[in-house]
């Protein structure tokens, strides 16, 4: 098994903490993992990026992901300015944060996944300098989207990753995401 991730979002929703949360997931689970921030000079909201890659066996590729398995998109208005269907592979998982599963584009030959994060975060109170947070609900709706590994997986990583209330709640976003992935 060997499966490439790519992140859209914004500068700000926790685009790279998601590629970390999701490898120190697999990890949990025994998997190799690699995650790949793309920085630049990007500013709070600009486009941003990030990569993962997840394997059973030791991963000797050290690039940025050109055509991956899977594509979580952070805000469903960045496929108004980016091609987040780029290059992702026939029969992919594309991960779409949107509170409806009527969604103006259509993204033919992919398994289209879609889950509230956004919503999630604003109800468990999950801000960051004013802007929802949802990286662990990202990541909660790919382990179930994905199936490499279980929910406990992440929420191991969430606690170990953020103590007190923080971790409750992104623990919570997780779950929550997990069990409201629509679509498929």
């Amino acid at each position: 098994m060997f499966l490439e991730f790519r992140f859209h979002g914004r500068g700000g929703q926790g685009v790279v903490t998601a590629s970390q949360l999701l490898v120190a997931s697999a990890f949990k689970v025994g998997l190799w993992g690699q995650s790949i921030p793309m920085f630049g000079a990007e500013r709070r909201g600009a486009p941003v990026e990030a990569y993962a890659r997840i394997s059973d066996t030791p991963i000797r590729r050290h690039s940025q992901v050109y055509r991956p398995d899977v594509v979580a998109v952070f805000d469903p208005k960045i496929v108004e300015v980016v091609d987040v269907s780029r290059g992702l592979k026939p029969d992919g998982i594309l991960l779409l944060n949107s509170p409806t599963d009527k969604f103006e584009y259509k993204f033919e030959g992919f398994r289209v996944y879609f889950v509230d994060a956004t919503g999630i975060a604003i109800k468990l109170g999950l801000y960051f300098a004013g802007f929802p947070v949802v990286n662990t609900a990202i990541v909660g709706a790919l382990a179930k989207a994905t199936g490499i590994f279980p929910l406990e997986a992440v929420l191991e990583v969430i606690s170990s990753t953020w103590s007190g209330r923080i971790g409750e709640l992104n623990a919570e976003a997780a779950k929550l995401a997990y069990t409201s992935l629509r679509g498929g």
